[in-house]
C-alpha cells in the first residue's frame, strides 16, 4: 500500500506555521526543530527555504503586515485615512501581539511595511504637510499603534483588592483585569481621538512644517 503524499512544503507553510506558534507560545518557543517537528518534516529541509531563524521570524513580521488595510487612503482625506489605517493596523497587531516587538523596530526592508509607510506618508506628503512634519505624524501614529498593543495596562493589575488598600485612589484597581478590552481599546481610541483632534487643529491653523 502506498504511503499518502505529505503536503509540499512551501515558504507559505513555514510562514504558517511559524505565525500560529509564535501567536500560541511566544518567540522563544520558535526554533528551527521545534518548526521541522509542527510541520512534520526533517528539520535541513527548512534550510531549503530559510537560512536562520531570524529570516522566518522577519518572514512571519512582514505577512502580519500584509494584512493591514492601506487602501483607505485612496478612498478618503488624510484625517480620515489616518483613523481608518490606524484601526486596522491596531487590530491586526491586536490579533498577533507576540510578534509586535520585532515590528516596532522598524520597517526594514520588509516589502509590505516599507508600502505601508510609503502610503501614509504619501497622503500626509500630498494633504500638505511638510517631509519633515510628515515623518514626525508618522512616527508618533507608529508609537500610538505599536506601544498600544506591546502589551495591556490592564492586566498589569493584580487580581487582588489587599494590593491597593493602602492606595485610596486606586481601590478598584484589581477589577481592571476583568475589563481588559474596554479599558486597553478605549485608551487606545482616546489617544487616536485626541492626537488626530491636535493635527487637525494645527492643519487647519495653517501649521504644517
Amino acid at each position: 500500500m502506498a504511503r499518502p503524499r505529505q503536503a509540499l512544503l512551501t515558504r507559505e507553510r513555514i510562514v504558517e506555521a511559524a505565525s500560529t506558534l509564535i501567536d500560541a507560545e511566544g518567540l522563544d518557543a520558535l526554533s528551527m526543530r521545534r518548526l521541522a517537528t509542527e510541520l512534520g518534516v526533517q528539520g535541513p529541509s527548512l534550510y531549503n527555504h530559510f537560512a536562520t531563524k531570524a529570516e522566518i521570524v522577519d518572514a512571519v513580521a512582514e505577512s502580519v503586515v500584509g494584512q493591514v488595510d492601506i487602501g483607505v487612503f485612496a478612498d478618503c482625506d488624510w484625517r480620515d485615512g489616518l483613523r481608518l489605517w490606524a484601526k486596522s493596523y491596531h487590530g491586526v497587531l491586536s490579533a498577533h501581539p507576540n510578534i509586535v516587538r520585532v515590528l516596532a523596530t522598524g520597517p526594514g526592508r520588509r516589502p509590505h511595511a516599507l508600502a505601508m509607510a510609503e502610503a501614509v506618508y504619501g497622503a500626509l506628503i500630498e494633504a500638505g504637510w511638510s517631509r519633515s512634519r510628515a515623518t514626525h505624524i508618522g512616527a508618533l501614529m507608529r508609537y500610538l499603534i505599536t506601544g498600544s498593543a506591546l502589551g495591556s495596562f490592564a492586566l498589569g493589575f493584580e487580581n487582588n483588592p489587599e494590593i491597593y488598600e493602602r492606595y485610596p485612589h486606586l481601590h478598584r484597581a484589581h477589577e481592571l483585569s476583568a475589563h481588559r478590552a474596554a479599558v486597553d481599546e478605549g485608551a487606545f481610541e482616546l489617544g487616536l481621538d485626541l492626537l488626530l483632534a491636535g493635527l487637525s487643529e494645527h492643519y487647519d491653523q495653517g501649521v504644517r512644517r
